[in-house]
Parts: C-alpha cells; sequence; structure tokens
C-alpha cells in the first residue's frame, strides 16, 4: 500500500488520531495538511515528526467549526498541492453530562457541538468537493463514534451529533458516488488519547480505562495509533469498491461480551 502522488486534508491533526493518521499517511508516501485552531506548537510537533517521515506537511490554522476556516483549510491546501484526493473529517468536540439529567445540556451546548461535529464536515465537503472530483477514486473518511451507533458517549448532544455524522456519510456516499468519491465513517469507541486525559483527570482516566477493558471482548484499550489502520483502509485504493459503510473500531463492545455459562 502506498499514496505516493496523493494529497490529503485533515481536519484537527495537531494532536490525537488526526494526528496519527497524518504521519501514518506521510510514512505510506503521501503529503498532508496539519490543521489546527488553537496550539500552533503542537501542529508544529506533529509537523516535524511527519517531516521525518516523508513529504513536508503543510500547517494551516483554520477554525474548521466556522464556514471561513472551511473555506481558508481548502483552498490553502489546494494552492499548496495543486490537487486534491483524500478529506478526513476529525475535528470535534463534547461537553460531558449525564445523561439522565437533561439539565445539564441547553440549546447553546448542542449548537455548540453540532457546529463542529456536524455543519463543518457538510460544510468542508462541499468545499473540497469540486477538487476532489477531478482527482481520480477520491475519498472522504469521517471520524465518528460508536456513540453515534447506540446512543451512548460523553453527552446526548455528543452522542446525537454523531449519529447526524453518520447519517450524512450514508447520504453523501450517493450523492456523490457519481463523482467518484467514497463517502464512508469510521466508529471508534473509547480511545486513549491526551485529549480524554487532559478532559478527564488522570484518576478518572485510568477508571475509563479499566472499565472500558471490561467492557469488551478484547479487554484492550486502545490508542490513537490503532485506529489509524482503519482509516487509512478507507482513503487507499484498498477499499476502491466501499462506500456508505460505517465501521466500528470498538475491541467488539458493541457485540457484548461473551456468556459465561458458570
Amino acid at each position: 500500500m502506498n499514496f505516493d502522488g496523493k494529497f490529503a486534508v485533515i481536519t484537527g491533526s495537531s494532536n490525537g488520531i488526526g494526528a496519527e493518521t497524518a504521519k501514518k499517511i506521510t510514512s505510506l508516501g503521501g503529503r498532508v495538511t496539519i490543521n489546527y485552531s488553537k496550539s500552533k506548537k503542537l501542529a508544529e510537533e506533529v509537523a516535524h515528526e511527519c517531516s521525518n517521515l516523508g513529504n513536508a506537511p503543510i500547517l494551516i490554522k483554520a477554525d474548521v467549526a466556522t464556514d471561513e476556516g472551511c473555506e481558508h483549510l481548502i483552498s490553502s491546501a489546494v494552492k499548496e498541492f495543486k490537487s486534491l484526493n483524500i478529506l478526513i473529517n476529525n475535528a470535534g468536540r463534547t461537553k460531558f453530562a449525564d445523561h439522565s439529567d437533561l439539565n445539564a445540556l441547553n440549546r447553546n451546548d448542542f449548537e455548540n457541538i453540532l457546529s463542529l461535529n456536524l455543519i463543518s464536515n457538510y460544510e468542508i465537503v462541499k468545499k473540497a468537493r469540486p477538487y476532489l472530483a477531478n482527482s481520480k477514486n477520491s475519498s472522504i473518511v469521517n471520524i465518528s463514534s460508536v456513540a453515534g451507533l447506540k446512543g451512548l458517549g460523553s453527552s446526548i448532544a455528543y452522542a446525537s451529533s454523531k449519529g447526524a455524522l453518520n447519517t450524512m456519510t450514508l447520504a453523501l456516499s450517493r450523492s456523490l458516488g457519481p463523482d467518484g468519491i467514497r463517502v464512508n465513517a469510521v466508529c471508534p469507541g473509547f480511545v486513549a488519547t491526551d485529549w480524554w486525559k487532559n478532559k478527564l483527570g488522570d484518576k478518572k482516566f485510568r477508571k475509563s480505562i479499566k472499565k472500558y477493558e471490561r467492557t469488551n471482548p478484547l479487554g484492550e484499550t486502545p490508542t490513537a495509533r490503532d485506529i489509524v489502520g482503519s482509516i487509512i483502509f478507507f482513503a487507499s485504493d484498498l477499499s476502491n469498491h466501499v462506500t456508505g459503510q460505517l465501521l466500528a473500531v470498538d475491541g467488539g463492545m458493541l457485540n457484548g461480551m461473551p456468556l459465561k455459562i458458570e
């Protein structure tokens, strides 16, 4: 497998799954964007690692929660790359709220989460479509969540946004198929990233890892690197005839634990 001559825009790629995906595509011969909205330092660190692995990436500061940010990211990438083969919608946000406490979320919370997790993905696809259509067998990979498959996760607003993203993935696969653009989604379960660690704190983070390992058949908690393979599959020519698919990458959690008869 190689990505020689392929150009990829990856939103939210200064850390976590986005950063690991950027490094993997670079190591396989592709060239990527490192997109960030806040920490230039983190983005530069990822860019440095990519440069050591292969083609130098381009750093683009853009808040893709806004239409202006989506436009800036795509136009800046195409100006440099001259073409576009792959779009990976990875940027996302949440608010932690107990599902049973309906007062924990308000309209602003929903709008804030949906603006990035759903609407921005639609807008950036809209901006990228003409360039992806000009490339042979291009690919869009949406980074969703098992939260969107089963109504789980950090909050009802987050689960709803990912459920909507899954539905949008199916709809876009039909709309963009005639353009030669494949659209799929990867749906991770809990992933042990620095983002989660910073949100939860060390104690809750460790507790979440142990809990997750008890709820999936593989008994493991993945890191960002464990999710990348599925993204690479959808982004690469290995999935040439695959579109409109939602792939759960959760250690079998959604299947449930094996029944033990004692």
